[in-house]
């Protein structure tokens, strides 16, 4: 099999990001200690048996003719488009998902791995408005979308696209996906999410990153270039667009990611162990239907289980049940051997406390819950509703803080420091002596936000905030921003492909 060719041409080094704010280098991270278990053997087990007979008894409803047939000749039982599935034949089908897996980049050297012990974050998405400090609060729009994705490339930590970072509704429906896929390519050659609406939009945009990335047709079927997110109509439903995406995707082996959008007291149970019952018995039907439809496709499992503000029926995030939620849901994930995706998320409305420790305790359970992909990573706000470039920037703060935390600790004779410790001796400190002298650059985390200089150094003029820090840092981003280079033959390529579809309408809509 040919390589595929290179996104610029000529080998570059592997991207560090620009000068400025402290960042991390690009780089990929691992998880160097076990994820937490909160619940024992045997009640993951009830969970578990409680998901199987859920799906065998209830059922699930596939509302699309050619899963119903897919099922029918898998042997499971069917009752109009509500689908009964035994145990021994999901248990049979999600044997064969890949625990580890590449996923591919437009260019190479952001290629990731995905699963076994690998940690990898995406940017916010799917927002429909946007908010920053000079502009208020707005529809989403192409302007705003490409801020957004160009902050993205500029935040070293931010390895994935995660969707449209916020809705670019100034452009048409039926050519949005082609607009705003070309945009993600040119912008930013980091991993693309595509959404799931329909085949001729699965098609185009597959089309798009396989121009880009260089492959040809038959290489597709092993190189995952797309994830793409399948959310299930909780309770217990697979619409016609989600499993369209199945069937497009998973044929040609790319990445689908199943996730149940449960939330306790209204869409599940309204206990922990009820919502995740449910939401483990749609992960494990929405798997193994990508096994149905081709065994070894790359399938990971999402979860996505909060709970509601039982006053007003509002989403919340970062609750103490939706950590709980998240730990579990990678605890199942790990017993079927899937990697699994978590969420950083917050209901707050704009940056204050409530984002900065709703978001925090969102990222603990993601991490400690044993994401693989930890998706929202940075930017999300107000449940979802809309996304915030300065929001982006203090989360990237703390996925750089995650980072450092993933890094494994060394315990040697240098990082033991007797010999600084006898240097220095009681009554002493440790500034001047060679150990530390030695390490003090790269010594400790340095944020890009915070401010740690001391109150009596304030001036009454001036006493930053974390939202004048991220303003700042987001404008020193964007205007260090430089648009990653494109083989001329293969932005022509692209451009024909998309200004072609656009000039045939793109794909047909009821508005």
């Amino acid at each position: 099999m040919n390589e595929p060719r290179r996104r610029s041409g000529g080998r570059r080094e592997r991207p560090t990001g620009p000068v400025g704010p402290p960042q991390r280098p690009w780089q990929l991270y691992r998880r160097p200690i076990e994820p937490t278990r909160i619940v024992s053997d045997d009640e993951l087990e009830s969970i578990h048996l409680a998901s199987l007979e859920v799906l065998s008894t209830v059922g699930m409803d596939f509302l699309h003719p050619k899963a119903l047939e897919l099922w029918t000749e898998a042997g499971a039982k069917i009752d109009g488009e509500r689908v009964r599935l035994d145990p021994e034949l999901v248990l049979d089908l999600i044997s064969t998902v890949p625990s580890e897996f590449t996923m591919h980049a437009p260019d190479p050297q952001y290629d990731l791995k995905i699963g076994g012990d690998n940690v990898v974050f995406t940017s916010v998405a799917s927002a429909p408005n946007y908010v920053d400090r000079q502009g208020g609060r707005r529809m989403g729009n192409q302007e705003d979308f490409r801020t957004l994705l160009k902050l993205c490339q500029q935040l070293n930590i931010v390895q994935s696209h995660g969707g449209y970072p916020v809705e670019p509704v100034d452009i048409h429906s039926s050519i949005r996906h082609l607009e705003a896929t070309r945009d993600i390519l040119t912008l930013s050659p980091k991993a693309v999410s595509v959404y799931s609406l329909g085949a001729q939009r699965n098609i185009d945009c597959l089309e798009m990153v396989r121009i880009v990335r260089g492959l040809t047709d038959e290489q597709l079927d092993t190189h995952p270039i797309v994830h793409s997110v399948i959310n299930v109509s909780s309770p217990l439903r697979l619409d016609t667009p989600m499993l369209e995406g199945i069937l497009q995707y998973s044929a040609r082996n790319q990445v689908i990611i199943v996730t149940p959008f449960t939330l306790a007291g209204a869409m599940a149970p309204v206990t922990v162990a009820g919502a995740v019952v449910q939401q483990n018995a749609e992960a494990l039907a929405g798997i193994a239907f990508t096994q149905l439809v081709r065994q070894g496709a790359p399938a990971i499992y999402g979860g996505f289980t909060s709970n509601v503000d039982m006053q007003s029926g509002a989403p919340a995030f970062g609750t103490p049940e939706y950590i709980q939620s998240a730990m579990l849901g990678g605890q199942l994930a790990r017993r079927y051997g899937f990697p699994y995706r978590s969420s950083n998320v917050c209901a707050a409305n704009t940056l204050d406390v409530q984002a900065g420790y709703e978001s925090t305790f969102a990222l603990w359970g993601a991490i400690m819950g044993g994401a693989n992909v930890v998706y929202h990573g940075a930017g999300w706000m107000e449940g979802g509703l809309h996304a915030s470039p300065e929001k982006m920037v203090i989360d990237g703060d703390l996925l750089q803080m995650v980072a450092t935390f993933l890094q494994p600790l060394v315990v040697d004779d240098a990082t033991l420091a007797l010999d600084a410790i006898a240097e220095v001796g009681p009554g002493g400190h440790h500034f001047g002596t060679q150990h530390t002298q030695d390490r003090y650059r790269d010594a400790f985390y340095r944020p890009m936000i915070s401010d740690w200089r001391n109150f009596e150094t304030w001036d009454e003029a001036g006493r930053p905030t974390s939202y004048d820090h991220a303003e700042r840092v987001m404008n020193d981003l964007l205007a260090t921003y430089e648009q990653p280079p494109m083989e001329d033959a293969v932005r022509a390529e692209l451009d024909d492909f998309v200004d072609r579809r656009i000039a045939e309408g793109g794909i047909a809509t009821d508005f």
